[in-house]
């Protein structure tokens, strides 16, 4: 659970400020939208083998660009 301990005369602005921080940081709301439907297992899988394949993509681009 987040919390953040709101010190002695902080101001409200301030104190929420850093709860969205720290929100962000967990990314609490980007597991929140993904889960706002179900996804079958096989979605699941697909959907994760098709970002390795992206990271793995740009990892050799990168590697690539490198050399020249």
């Amino acid at each position: 659970m987040t919390y953040v301990v709101v010190d002695r005369g902080e101001s409200f602005e301030s104190v929420l400020k850093r709860f969205k921080k720290v929100v962000q940081e967990d990314r609490i709301l980007s597991e929140v939208r993904q889960r706002r439907f179900f996804e079958k297992p096989c979605q699941i899988r697909k959907r994760k083998k098709a970002a390795k394949m992206r990271k793995s993509r740009r990892t050799t681009r990168k590697a690539q660009m490198r050399r020249y």
